[in-house]
């Protein structure tokens, strides 16, 4: 099992791609589309909101899932007991965002679903034939126009050495949605986990695009992509007195979009938020 690292501008990309997401759960571009400068001022104007700013005037709806999870609110990882070690912002354009950082998050927020759909498609190409018959639609348009795709801001602030024990900064967990687009963070600390239950560190070297699936694609695809469990572990020594900014999109169909005879978008999320305590 390894994660392939694979240049966006190869001609055989949306192959070894597809294949790397079918094997591990995960993969990783390089000179992929998504500008690394606009990546930079993001983790550093939004760590500057998280530690400066006035994070609690954006405190979160229940309702909507917008705004600002403090620490004390945020998520507890299926089946674990403590908070993970995080505070957050949810993105969405209909949402509440501070109007000094709107418009550059917003671009992010388009220029990469954009790239999303395009990755989809891959995925839809190099699915077999039984397994693509029972897509409800194409997987791109599954996203067309949704109005749920989410952009989370995360601040891992640094560890105090006062934190619950067994505490980590994000526990072991698998994603909700049908694909999740990750930037690599300014630090360390993703890990996946291998069939055989040990622990790898993801390839993410500043500038790298990392991707992974999420259960509803794996509903979707009755189980042939497989939705993988990943952490973000806590560091020592100096890296522990570091702050860790991360930048997820998480790909969400629109409400009424079947997965399966199960379940649409809808109720699969209703049912996951209730598990993460967040609904």
């Amino acid at each position: 099992m390894q994660v392939q690292v694979v240049d966006y501008q190869s001609k055989d990309a949306p192959k070894r791609f597809v294949e790397s997401l079918k094997s591990t759960g995960f993969g990783v571009l390089t000179n992929h589309p998504i500008q690394q400068s606009l990546v930079e001022s993001i983790y550093k104007r939004w760590y500057q909101f998280f530690t400066q700013g006035n994070p609690q005037d954006f405190a979160f709806d229940p309702a909507k899932q917008d705004g600002y999870f403090a620490p004390e609110i945020s998520e507890t990882a299926k089946g674990h007991q403590q908070k993970d070690i995080k505070e957050y912002y949810h993105i969405y354009p209909w949402g509440r965002i501070p109007d000094e950082l709107k418009d550059e998050i917003l671009t992010y927020y388009h220029n990469t679903s954009e790239l999303a759909a395009e990755l989809l498609d891959w995925v839809e190409q190099y699915s077999p034939e039984e397994v693509a018959k029972h897509y409800s639609e194409p997987l791109s348009n599954m996203i067309k126009d949704t109005p749920n795709t989410l952009l989370r801001v995360l601040h891992y602030p640094p560890l105090t050495g006062n934190e619950e024990p067994g505490a980590l900064r994000a526990a072991a967990h698998e994603d909700i949605n049908l694909l999740t687009i990750l930037p690599a963070a300014n630090e360390p600390g993703l890990q996946v986990q291998a069939q055989d239950g040990t622990w790898l560190d993801i390839p993410a070297d500043f500038g790298n695009l990392i991707i992974n699936i999420g259960d509803m694609l794996q509903e979707a695809s009755g189980g042939y992509f497989p939705s993988t469990s990943h952490r973000v572990v806590n560091p020592s020594g100096e890296n522990a007195t570091k702050s860790r900014i991360s930048l997820p999109l998480f790909l969400h169909p629109r409400d009424e979009v079947v997965l399966s005879e199960r379940h649409t978008q809808k109720s699969y999320l209703l049912e996951r938020l209730k598990e993460l305590g967040v609904k």
